[in-house]
């Protein structure tokens, strides 16, 4: 097993050129199997996590998230980049303990995000946003771990879509010590350059779903790195949600034949 220093030290190298997919397992499984697949970095997905716990994406603990991160992190010899949502907390001191206690899980990196969770005022104000910024840098610092900061703004995900609001904000974070920027939503190809741009020479991360760019063209436009969220927990789920709804309605069983092979599984695991 290579040690969590070797793995931050490779997933900043990532960071350097070029454009990678970092995938968003949700349980050990499915990180081990994204390893196995080849993939140089994975990164968690606090939905994804949620739903395997029976609980609805924002509404699991610190605990249940150090936790998991752990065990990710245990199972796979590649670099673990953590949705670390709001930092569970919204005072920047309770964030920089709980990004403290987050190193300790071995991830690579972390995210921080402005969302509020109160949808009708969704981004914290913008002073304080950026000092939970500067908390998280200050507890990653404090026992020189090299964990990459990725600072996140979620205004295109809350309903403002204020292209310049993003860019203000990221630069400010990319100032208070945010190593790489983040701001899930934007989609077109205006929107995303604007935004690598304006924090350049910092890396920027894209969310990408089922219409968004390939590879390729997300790396053209100086996309660094391209993560797609919950999507791989969407997509378990819909295979057992249209099997499971064919036995409650018909009392059959014919999605069954469209299962992934269990030996694969089984030799893919051993």
């Amino acid at each position: 097993m290579l040690t969590s220093a070797d793995k931050r030290a490779a997933f900043r190298k990532l960071h350097e050129s070029g454009c990678f997919i970092i995938p968003n397992p949700f349980d050990v499984g499915s990180a081990k199997a994204l390893q196995h697949l080849g993939f140089k970095a994975l990164a968690s997905t606090s939905a994804g996590f949620a739903w395997t716990l029976g609980k609805a994406d924002n509404h699991v603990t610190v605990d249940d998230v150090c936790a998991h991160l752990a065990a990710i992190c245990a199972a796979v010899d590649i670099p673990v980049n953590a949705d670390f949502e709001d930092g569970f907390a919204h005072e920047p001191d309770k964030v920089g303990a709980n990004v403290a206690r987050a190193v300790t899980t071995g991830v690579a990196g972390l995210s921080i995000e402005d969302f509020t969770g109160d949808n009708t005022k969704p981004l914290f104000d913008r002073p304080l946003a950026v000092d939970r910024i500067k908390a998280a840098r200050q507890a990653i610092d404090a026992d020189d771990s090299g964990v990459l900061l990725t600072g996140r703004c979620e205004a295109f995900l809350r309903g403002q879509k204020d292209l310049k609001l993003v860019i203000d904000r990221l630069t400010a974070y990319a100032e208070a010590g945010a190593d790489c920027l983040y701001a899930p939503g934007i989609a077109t190809p205006e929107e995303i350059s604007a935004v690598v741009k304006a924090v350049h020479p910092k890396p920027v991360n894209l969310l990408v779903g089922a219409a968004g760019p390939s590879l390729q063209a997300a790396s053209d436009l100086g996309v660094r790195r391209i993560s797609v969220g919950a999507s791989l927990a969407r997509m378990a789920w819909a295979g057992f949600m249209k099997a499971s709804k064919e036995m409650a309605e018909k009392g059959t069983f014919g999605e069954f034949a469209n299962g992934y092979p269990g030996g694969e599984i089984n030799k893919m695991f051993s």
